[in-house]
């Protein structure tokens, strides 16, 4: 059975699949652009000595969030 967290909650060197994104309007869009879409599977690359921002591998590209974005994107 998979565990759903967020984005997030991934440690360095996790992966996940986009489940769903608890974001509205325009910054949900812009994550759609991106290819945070369900189904779509992300790995936590690295994490700043200050926990923000975090960059992840999505769809080949290298992408980095804040953590308030990210807290949004539920994974599983």
């Amino acid at each position: 059975m998979n565990r759903i967290c967020t984005l997030n909650d991934l440690k360095q060197g996790e992966r996940g699949e986009v489940c769903d994104l608890l974001l509205r309007d325009s910054m949900r869009r812009r994550l759609q652009d991106i290819g945070l879409v369900p189904g779509t599977d992300v790995e936590c690359l690295l994490k700043s000595p200050a926990g923000d921002p975090v960059a992840y591998l999505i769809r080949g590209a290298v992408i980095a969030l804040r953590s308030e974005d990210s807290a949004k994107v539920l994974v599983k």
